[in-house]
Order: C-alpha cells, then sequence, then structure tokens
C-alpha cells in the first residue's frame, strides 16, 4: 500500500472510530474541547465586536481559521505516518460529534412527556434548542424536541462526517468551529443582527449537502420507526423549501413524514416568536413520536458514518 491510501484507509477507519467512540462514550464530561473553543471565540468576540458586518466576517475568519489551520498542521503532520494520522483523525471525529448526547436528550424528554412531567421537560428542553419553554405544553414541547432532533441529526451527527469525509481533521475542526459560532452569533438578535451575518451564511453554506443527505437518509431509513419511505419522500419533496432556514427544512420534513406527523407552527424563543409553515401531515407529535426520532437519528447517523467512511477511502489523490 503507497503513501497516500495508506493515508486515506487511516482516515476512513479514524472516522469509524471516532464515531464509535462518540456512540460508546457520548461527550467528554470534563474538559470538552468544543467548550474550551467555545470560550475562547467569545474572548475574541469581546475584542472584534462592531455592530456591522465586515467586523462579524473578521471575527468569523479568524475563530474558523484557527481550527482549520490546526488540522492542516496535524495532516501535515502525521503525511506518511498512517498509525497517527488515525489517532489524530478518531480524536477529531469524537470531539466534534454529538450523537449519542442527542439521542440521550431525545429519549429523556419522551421519557419525561410519557410521565407527564411538563416541569422536567421544560427544564430539559433547553439542552436541545434555544425556545422558551415557559408556556409550552406537552404537545410543543414534543414538537420542539422532534424538530431539533431532526436538525441536529445533521447539524451534530451528518454534517461533521461529511466535511471529515471531504477534507479530513481540517474539515473536521472548521465545520465544528464554524457550527458553533452560528450557534454562538448567528441568531436574530439586536446584537448580532449585522455581526452575526457572516457566521449564518457560513453555517448554512456549509450544511447545504449534508442537510440534504441527511433528508435522504431519514426517508431510506423510515421503516426503522414504522414509517413508509414512500410517504417519507412524498412529504419531504412536498415541504422542504417551506422552511425559513434553508437546511433546516429538509431534515425536519423528511423527520415529519417517516414518523407521520405534523411539524412547524410558533415557535417562541426569548424576547422574539416566529410562525413557520406546517411540515408533514397528521396529528402533533407526542412522547411516542420523540421516541421514535431518537432511534431514526440513529440509524441515519450511523449509516452517514459508513458513507463516510467509503467516502474518506475513495477521495483523490492530492
Amino acid at each position: 500500500m503507497d503513501r497516500v491510501a495508506g493515508e486515506r484507509a487511516a482516515d476512513a477507519a479514524g472516522i469509524l472510530a471516532g464515531y464509535g467512540l462518540d456512540a460508546w462514550l457520548g461527550d467528554p464530561r470534563r474538559f470538552h474541547p468544543v467548550a474550551g473553543f467555545g470560550t475562547l471565540a467569545q474572548r475574541l468576540e469581546r475584542g472584534l465586536y462592531r455592530d456591522d458586518r465586515r467586523a462579524g466576517a473578521a471575527y468569523t475568519l479568524v475563530a474558523v481559521g484557527a481550527p482549520a489551520a490546526l488540522g492542516v498542521a496535524a495532516a501535515l503532520a502525521t503525511r506518511g505516518r498512517p498509525a497517527a494520522r488515525f489517532l489524530v483523525t478518531a480524536a477529531a471525529t469524537w470531539t466534534v460529534l454529538g450523537g449519542r448526547t442527542l439521542r440521550a436528550e431525545g429519549r429523556l424528554m419522551a421519557r419525561h412527556l410519557r410521565r407527564g412531567d411538563v416541569p422536567a421537560a421544560r427544564r430539559r428542553l433547553n439542552h436541545l434548542c434555544g425556545r422558551d419553554p415557559a408556556r409550552l405544553d406537552e404537545a410543543e414541547l414534543a414538537r420542539a424536541t422532534v424538530e431539533s432532533v431532526a436538525e441536529n441529526t445533521s447539524d451534530a451527527v451528518v454534517a461533521p462526517l461529511w466535511w471529515g469525509a471531504v477534507a479530513g481533521v481540517p474539515g473536521l475542526l472548521a465545520y465544528r468551529a464554524a457550527n458553533t459560532l452560528d450557534a454562538m452569533v448567528g441568531h436574530r438578535s439586536p446584537r448580532y443582527a449585522r455581526f452575526g451575518t457572516p457566521a449564518a451564511r457560513l453555517d448554512d453554506l456549509l450544511n447545504l449537502a449534508p442537510a440534504r443527505l441527511t433528508a435522504l437518509l431519514t426517508v431510506a431509513a423510515a421503516p426503522r420507526v414504522r414509517g413508509r419511505r414512500a410517504e417519507a419522500l412524498r412529504v419531504w419533496r412536498r415541504d422542504r423549501n417551506d422552511h425559513p432556514s434553508p437546511n433546516a427544512g429538509q431534515c425536519e420534513s423528511a423527520m415529519a413524514g417517516a414518523l407521520g406527523v405534523r411539524l412547524g407552527g410558533r415557535n417562541v424563543y426569548f424576547g422574539r416568536s416566529e410562525t413557520r409553515p406546517y411540515l408533514g401531515d397528521g396529528p402533533r407529535p407526542d412522547f411516542r413520536h420523540v421516541g421514535r426520532a431518537a432511534r431514526l437519528s440513529g440509524t441515519v447517523g450511523l449509516a452517514a458514518a459508513a458513507l463516510a467512511a467509503v467516502a474518506a477511502y475513495a477521495r483523490p489523490r492530492r
């Protein structure tokens, strides 16, 4: 096996190993690198913040460019050393994935809702999304959870694997940095309306392909949760572009079709509200659909890991 083939094999094996570590161990409980990045990004924001897009672009360039450069350095340092490349890729993949945590949060919400413990479900919702849970009833809590599981299956699992397959360790680290920035400054608020726009647009761009892959894998895996592929495909094709996000609607409409539920409606955040078109047909989701969404997310993630490993091994010579 020549050097390039050895490196591609190490990348593929590292992606699978990293996925396995996430599935087995979940997120590191202490000293999580993503949390450390968030702390550094907050400090950088304090130094660069101005209420304009140029400042936001500079902030995004530095905050995403630094992890990408670290990934490039790691890739160069492991050239011709497949064992080291495997270890670095596995560690980076494990660091950027959040599949086990996502599924665990979904299952926990399903348990709270099954027991009718609305206060506990409200307290837990912010582990999944940024909506204000104070006035949400069981049906709205279930809907928020299903929508968050659908979107985060792409953000926290499929998209990192996609960029790991396309660009190796630099892709893994750059994607996670961009997605973290979007969560920090990419939302609509008076402070970030202009400053956060470059981060939000970069995240949208990086998720264009992964979100659509997530939707297709969700459609394919619909029988895993007693859904029908034909119905999931029909709903996805009809409703995927009705969401204000160019990517979230892909994942949420496919999930709605696979589960046979209706998503969308009025979302209340802290200080603002949005009314979104309905996605899918059928009843509003309940605790049973929350549990199925978590199970479907796991199946989609496993399929994405297998595809990413194949794509990494087949990556053209550079």
